[in-house]
């Protein structure tokens, strides 16, 4: 999946659009996304949608596949806020925030309107500001984000650290991936015994050859000259589109505008 990512970030349909740009509109529609109400949210997710499959060309069966990560763990955890319970004796309490119940013997286990209200927000708001990364991560590459941190005179110390903690978390991965499929091989999660034993050897064995791998790639970058700052070159061949700056401008305004009328109470019921 990580290879994936990368190869679709350098060979998306907005790939030629300078990077600045796209980091600008991702960060002012992760703003908008997370300052605004649900309405407004659920534009944002799907405007990010046309971005990411029709304009960048991206396949709507890897964009899914991420999203449904958010929407897994979303669904994971929002129950704990829909659901409440009570005492019998409290029970006319919360009679009006009530929305479907059931008595457990002297409990009374209940789903809640405010609880549901404040995960349908929380699940909006989560879908949107993933949808907005996922655009930056989908359309840019991450060295070329990298570069255009350093331009907006980010620290070279955070850049760097940003370059290392992406380059293990691809480690990990690899080398977890390999111990697998060697111990899958061996039919290493047959039985439950043998699964918890395969399990306790695969952690084991990755956080060795993790440290061994980074050994490997700390002597790679003294070998070349390591310096205390990681740098790396890439051609600025980059052509800004009038189109799609008018439209991510007007849009965003758009949504700006919703969200004004939203709290100036034109769409109360929203």
């Amino acid at each position: 999946m990580s290879l994936q990512l990368d190869t679709l970030a350098y060979t998306n349909q907005l790939r030629k659009l300078p990077p600045e740009h796209k980091l600008i509109f991702a960060s002012t529609t992760l703003i908008i996304s997370l300052c605004s109400h649900a309405l407004v949210q659920i534009l944002i997710a799907l405007w990010m949608t046309v971005w990411i499959v029709i304009y960048a060309r991206i396949p709507a069966g890897v964009y899914w596949r991420l999203l449904m990560f958010t929407i897994v763990f979303c669904l994971t955890s929002l129950p704990a806020l829909m659901v409440n319970g009570v005492a019998i004796a409290n029970l006319p309490i919360v009679q009006l925030d009530s929305w479907y119940g059931l008595t457990f013997g002297q409990f009374y286990i209940y789903i809640s309107r405010s609880g549901s209200i404040q995960a349908w927000g929380i699940l909006t708001r989560a879908l949107a500001s993933t949808s907005c990364l996922y655009f930056l991560v989908l359309t840019v590459p991450f060295t070329e984000i990298l570069q255009t941190l350093r331009w907006l005179k980010f620290p070279a110390l955070l850049t760097d650290l940003l370059l290392l903690m992406y380059r293990l978390i691809f480690i990990l991965l690899k080398t977890a991936n390999e111990l697998l499929t060697a111990q899958n091989s061996r039919g290493g999660y047959s039985t439950w015994h043998t699964s918890m034993k395969s399990l306790a050897l695969l952690i084991g064995q990755l956080l060795q050859r993790t440290l061994q791998q980074y050994s490997q790639f700390s002597l790679g970058l003294q070998a070349r000259g390591f310096a205390g700052e990681l740098r790396f070159w890439h051609p600025r061949r980059y052509h800004s589109s009038p189109r799609y700056t008018v439209e991510a401008i007007c849009g965003c305004v758009v949504l700006i505008g919703l969200e004004i009328c939203r709290n100036a109470g034109i769409f109360t019921r929203i």
